[in-house]
């Protein structure tokens, strides 16, 4: 497994990075990100927090990325936004999409996947064929998310990537202990949002070439 969207109680989750990690082990993660609520109040501490949780790597088999989720940002500020994380040092930069869920700003969607900073639109909605087009133009992944509530949009955002050709991948948005999952689940919880057995497995190759891409 692999997970390029958690959360630690540097947002709202209910761990530290370092029980998150171990329990993500026990899961069988083979990699996962740290990536808590950001905007510009607390952008340099959740990535500073991050890069320090690097030390587990060296104490067990798992890769831990710095990352931030850009959360409820108004759209013309995400893109400055976005390469600050990365000027910074985040590995990956997630957006927080617009899902049917919460009052996301209108416009966030098209902002994030014409971000060249942004690496992955969490939960996006009901995105546009437009933004899924420019998603794969810009190679910005599309998240299919295991998350409730969030997933109510799943199989939307799945068929429009596979008709479009945009990159999906398997998230969990984990908030709490009991929210992270196996490899296994995840590969249900893609053909649950109506990916055949073959491209669910793509999605989640997808996110190991992610981290594979990462220097």
């Amino acid at each position: 497994m692999i997970d390029l969207h958690t959360h630690t109680i540097f947002s709202d989750g209910e761990l530290i990075p370092s029980e998150l990690v171990r329990r993500a082990v026990i899961h069988g993660y083979e990699a996962i990100a740290l990536t808590d609520h950001a905007d510009y109040t607390n952008l340099e501490q959740l990535i500073e927090a991050g890069q320090k949780a690097k030390y587990l790597e060296s104490e067990w088999d798992i890769r831990v990325l710095t990352g931030v989720e850009l959360t409820h940002v108004p759209p013309r500020k995400i893109a400055p936004l976005a390469k600050k994380a990365k000027e910074l040092g985040a590995e990956i930069v997630v957006v927080h999409g617009e899902t049917t869920s919460e009052p996301v700003a209108p416009g966030t969607n098209a902002a994030s996947v014409a971000c060249e900073y942004v690496d992955i639109l969490a939960h996006p909605g009901l995105i546009s064929e437009e933004d899924v087009e420019t998603a794969k133009e810009n190679n910005v992944c599309l998240e299919i998310t295991a998350r409730n509530g969030h997933n109510r949009t799943n199989g939307h955002v799945a068929r429009l990537a596979l008709e479009i050709g945009a990159t999906l991948l398997v998230n969990t948005d984990t908030h709490a202990p009991e929210d992270l999952i196996t490899d296994e689940i995840a590969l249900k919880i893609a053909m649950g949002a109506g990916l055949t057995e073959a491209r669910a497995r793509e999605a989640l190759k997808a996110s190991a070439k992610k981290v594979a891409d990462i220097v």
